[in-house]
């Protein structure tokens, strides 16, 4: 799509929401807060439609933590199917209960300090790029910076 000549066939992945045109980043991180996929959506987007893609690489016996916005029967499952265990706080209007630690959501912080460290590039954080394929190359340069961070020498 990219040198075709055709206008408007690019994906933008913006969204309006309350607080105007948005893309969100989705990401799934290792126990150390590096990441391992990187997904963009538009803002209006739920949650949950980008969490199959984000799950192909959660490994065997791993833990996902993740946020209400992905609190579903069908994520739930295709985790288990992956051997892995899905640790999601339940929505509060979730009719069947289920199992949840508080004390184990609380390693979930590492998802957020990953954002933390993403926002802190000013490219990403103000998102200069009109292209999602510009904005996600952008956003894996930061990546690599981060996993490179996490695993240079201190002497």
């Amino acid at each position: 799509t990219g040198c075709d000549g055709k206008k408007g066939d690019r994906d933008h992945c913006l969204g309006r929401s309350r607080g105007g045109l948005t893309t969100k980043i989705h990401a799934l991180v290792d126990a150390k807060g590096r990441p391992i996929k990187l997904m963009l959506t538009a803002g209006q987007k739920s949650d949950i439609a980008t969490a199959g893609g984000l799950i192909t690489e959660l490994p065997e016996g791993a833990m996902l933590l993740a946020d209400k916005g992905y609190d579903s029967n069908a994520l739930r499952i295709a985790v288990t199917e992956r051997k892995a265990w899905a640790n999601i706080p339940p929505k509060a209007n979730r009719k069947d209960p289920i199992c949840f630690s508080p004390f184990l959501y609380k390693a979930r912080n590492q998802i957020e300090r990953f954002f933390n460290k993403v926002k802190q590039f000013r490219r990403i954080a103000t998102q200069y790029d009109k292209l999602a394929e510009n904005y996600l190359a952008a956003l894996k340069l930061v990546a690599i910076r981060i996993w490179l961070r996490t695993n240079e020498s201190t002497s």
